[in-house]
């Protein structure tokens, strides 16, 4: 733990460095607004950032954000784009969620648009700054927390092979102690089947009345101690069986009725309902249907204690219809989860007796189990069997929906993002141009000798950007020239006023065809 404190030590000292540098290098420029002091607060708070970027990267990334906007209304600026870039990065390989980074990319943005009204009076930086916030910080975030993502799977395909492995294991020395059962049921009948004989030869042995007392006693003692023998070896066969089948606990022909009665008296909300009425039961279907319901409401006392559960059991024409439904858990299993063989056993009993068993959770939380199995002899069509849905199955598709999300967001993120800027960009173009167009009347009412005061009162609130392309340069004398458009999608012909002193020297309508200039 110590070597992983001085490692993350000295990489964040690394990290510092490296980020300092262009502050360093560009920052005490006066020609460009620089200053020492500037350089110092600016490294002391990149110090800050990368200080605290493991545990809240995403404040990290604000101060480098708050740095930029500092040296430049556009964001983009040689001493912190770096860092801009790095922490966003950092942002997306360390933060679990999408959602509060989403939140802060929202707020930068709605603080740049603030930023740009309050120093230009106009929204003309603020697609400069969102293309910046988008290529310096949101890309790299995107990257970040793909190889996030991605990271994660490797270890999730680590773990998944380790617990199949442990699976195996579990298997082979679940097939070992069930090969041992087999072996204890095999001496069992074998040896059971001995004793037995014994014990009746014995007790016709003990009535004989040509034997001696004596002898008489001496049998009577072979059967009872053949009784006790065929007892002992019950019982060590009972040890024998597997932690899955358990010894029988249950009394022998327990009809379903009593079997939620008893476990009514439990302490388990449980009832029953009865439908259609019939003839006896196959053997096999009837053990089967006890035995879904006994592993039922096994199952839902301990992983949903407190829970109601129904029990319904249906006549069909040649099927009868076992459904166990269990509620949502009103508080917390005692023990641990089981590993589910459980139903992969009773999904075999079910198959054996001719019907089929599908499980799985409920609409409200619980849990269902739903058997249909044949009432008659004959038994039922058999249905397709299932693809079976392991946990390697389960993950692998997790996995694969983890790394279709990440894809999506490394280029649909990027992508959706610069059509919004488009967006964005295309709207102001358009807003813009409309509010530098000039009608015809208000050019008229503008007279030369007006304050730029009384001018402005008539112009548009935008003029054209720059002098309109193919028109001839203004004269040396003419002062400070301003172009607003005649039509909306055309720079030329466009109305050319220059000012002088604070006054309105001349007013032009110009064209980007040479020597056709009118002037009044």
């Amino acid at each position: 733990m110590r070597r992983e404190r001085t490692r993350d030590t000295f990489a964040d000292l690394a990290l510092w460095a490296l980020l300092s540098g262009p502050v360093l290098l560009k920052g005490g420029d006066p020609s460009d607004g620089g200053s020492r002091l500037g350089v110092a607060a600016g490294v002391a708070l990149l110090g800050v950032a990368v200080l605290v970027w493991r545990r809240a990267p995403l404040v990290s990334l604000g101060i480098a954000i708050v740095l930029g906007a500092s040296r430049s209304l556009e964001l983009f600026t040689p001493e912190y784009s770096l860092a801009m870039t790095v922490f966003g990065y950092l942002a997306g390989r360390r933060a679990g969620r999408a959602r509060p980074a989403l939140i802060v990319f929202a707020g930068a943005a709605a603080g740049c648009m603030a930023l740009a009204l309050a120093v230009e009076g106009s929204l003309w930086a603020w697609p400069a700054q969102l293309g910046t916030l988008l290529f310096t910080v949101v890309v790299p975030w995107v990257v970040g927390r793909y190889v996030r993502q991605y990271a994660e799977l490797v270890r999730a395909g680590w773990e998944l092979a380790e617990r199949m492995e442990r699976e195996q294991r579990a298997v082979a020395d679940r097939e070992r102690i069930r090969e041992r059962s087999r072996i204890a049921g095999d001496m069992h009948d074998s040896l059971g089947h001995d004793l037995a004989l014994i014990a009746v030869r014995a007790a016709a042995l003990e009535v004989d009345r040509t034997l001696t007392e004596r002898q008489r006693t001496s049998a009577g003692e072979l059967r009872r101690s053949a009784a006790d023998a065929t007892a002992r070896l019950r019982d060590i066969v009972g040890v024998l069986r597997t932690g899955e089948e358990g010894a029988p606990t249950s009394p022998a022909q327990e009809t379903v009725r009593a079997l939620v009665e008893r476990s009514a008296e439990s302490g388990l909300a449980v009832e029953l309902s009865e439908e259609g009425e019939g003839g006896p039961l196959p053997e096999m279907t009837g053990r089967a249907v006890h035995r879904v319901v006994q592993e039922s409401l096994t199952n839902a006392a301990k992983h949903a204690p407190g829970a109601e559960v129904s029990v319904r059991v249906a006549r069909e024409p040649g099927a009868l219809l076992v459904e166990v439904v269990s509620g949502r858990a009103r508080r917390a299993p005692a023990g641990p989860a089981g590993g589910g063989t459980g139903l992969v056993a009773l999904d075999e009993r079910v198959r054996l007796a001719g019907g089929s068993l599908v499980h799985g959770p409920g609409p409200d939380g619980g849990f269902t189990v739903t058997a249909r199995l044949p009432a008659g002899a004959a038994g039922l069509p058999a249905a397709p069997e299932p693809e079976p849905v392991t946990t390697s199955r389960r993950e692998l598709d997790r996995a694969r929906t983890r790394v279709r999300r990440g894809l999506v967001q490394v280029f649909v993120v990027p992508v959706a993002g610069a059509l919004a800027l488009g967006l964005l960009l295309f709207g102001v173009d358009q807003y813009t141009r409309a509010q530098s167009v000039l009608e015809r009347e208000r050019y008229d009412e503008i007279r030369i000798g007006d304050t730029r005061a009384e001018a402005a009162s008539r112009l548009p609130a935008y003029s054209i950007e720059g002098r309109p392309e193919g028109v001839d340069p203004e004269p040396a004398d003419a002062g400070e020239c301003v172009y607003y458009r005649v039509r909306k999608y055309s720079e030329a012909p466009a109305y050319r006023f220059c000012f002088q002193r604070g006054r309105l020297a001349s007013k032009t309508v110009v064209d980007d065809v040479p020597n056709e200039e009118h002037r009044r």
